[in-house]
């Protein structure tokens, strides 16, 4: 029989702030006015999404592992809104997005997780305790009618990355992409506006010895210009000695502007801390697959120690992230790597294939190897009076004379 879910929460509690911007992103512009960017500004962004997509997805992908069964269980199963995948997912693309996440933890009497709820970064506000003995955050629920609430520290599970408070609050990578993301966004518009322009000027059709054209006049011949073009299906176009047409091309400068983007599109990167290769970039062109992917396992591995830190403290478990199935999805580097070590007389033929079956790359129901037969050779018995055989031993007497 399941206790009955109690709601802890307190009414609003005044605290000394120690959060001034709880927006996702905050950036200064040239102006020095304050722009709002949400996350779902932000994600409009390709490069972005893509990093925060992939970052979130292998995350997810990652197993939690508690040497606590209550524990486990919460890890597998947070919420009742979706599945676990989709839980995390969202949890780890907001810890990317805005350097920190939360979730709130729905307890019974006995202090056991029921279950977690999601909570956006504009519902929360942390505070710290006016003597310092830990935080407590309002909270602004969806539900209807419920208000602001003060959650006390031990109900709210708070994810940080980078901090710049003893790890109160943290930080959003995207702050240091403010000028990155204007270049952007301006190099886009400069960049369209080019092509824009190009094809819409194809060419310039100059009359010679005409004197001066009204403005009227030059405009009805161009439109009999582009109206003869049209209908010579692409044919030559014909002039005669008084007319002559250069046609235009793009600048070179529209590639400098496209290249301008893959340079913003690194420097994204470079946040995270991943290689741009992840978001169809060169990336380090004299680095192997495998020096690659042991880079990207690195990084993964500094958000992982975020995130496990944190559960590890809330719910009083030993916690570990596997990411193995995140960079080794089918198993074969893994496979790879207990093969080698057989080779090299570290694992026996046993060990492996239970190494292999405990991670799935093997069926438990593996049938047994067969025991290969030894294969007897048929003995020629040789009669007393055959005469080979008495050659042969006049041969060796030959060969005993001789010596």
């Amino acid at each position: 029989m399941l206790l009955p879910i109690l709601n802890v929460r307190k009414s609003s509690s005044q605290g000394m702030a120690i959060n001034d911007d709880s927006d996702v992103l905050h950036f200064l512009t040239n102006e020095g006015d304050d722009r709002y960017v949400d996350a779902r500004a932000a994600l409009k962004n390709s490069d972005v999404y893509s990093i925060v997509f992939q970052l979130s997805s292998d995350l997810a992908n990652g197993t939690l592992k508690a040497d606590a069964p209550r524990a486990q269980g919460i890890l597998n199963n947070p919420t009742q809104t979706s599945n676990g995948h989709a839980f995390w997912q969202s949890m780890f693309a907001q810890l990317l997005l805005g350097g920190e996440c939360f979730a709130y933890r729905w307890r019974n009497e006995n202090g056991t997780d029921m279950s977690w709820e999601y909570l956006r970064p504009d519902q929360v506000t942390p505070f710290l305790l006016e003597d310092g003995s830990g935080l407590i955050y309002n909270v602004t629920f969806d539900e209807p009618g419920t208000g602001v609430e003060a959650i006390p520290q031990s109900n709210m599970i708070h994810i940080r990355l980078l901090s710049k408070n003893g790890g109160k609050t943290g930080v959003s990578p995207l702050s240091a992409l403010a000028n990155e993301l204007q270049i952007k966004n301006q190099s886009n518009k400069l960049t369209l506006s080019a092509l824009a322009r190009s094809i819409m000027s194809p060419g310039v059709l100059t009359v010679k010895h005409g004197g001066l054209l009204s403005d009227a006049d030059k405009a009805a011949r161009s439109r009999k210009f582009m109206k003869q073009t049209n209908e010579s299906n692409s044919g030559p176009i014909v002039l005669d000695d008084l007319e002559e047409y250069t046609p235009l091309e793009i600048k070179n400068n529209v590639a400098q502007l496209l290249d301008q983007v893959q340079w913003t599109s690194q420097q994204i990167a470079k946040v995270y801390g991943v290689s741009d290769s992840i978001i169809n970039g060169q990336g380090d062109q004299q680095s192997s697959v495998q020096m690659m992917n042991s880079d990207y396992i690195k990084s993964l591995s500094r958000f992982a120690k975020a995130i496990v830190g944190e559960l590890n403290t809330k719910l009083n478990a030993n916690i570990t992230m596997d990411l193995r199935a995140a960079v080794d999805p089918l198993g074969d580097d893994y496979a790879s790597t207990v093969a080698n070590l057989q080779k090299s007389g570290v694992l026996d033929a046993n060990q492996v294939t239970w190494l292999l079956q405990q991670n799935n790359y093997l069926p438990d129901d593996l049938p047994k190897k067969e025991q290969s037969q030894a294969q007897v050779q048929p003995v020629q018995v040789v009669s007393g009076n055959d005469t080979s055989a008495e050659g042969g031993d006049n041969d060796d007497e030959e060969d005993s004379s001789e010596r």
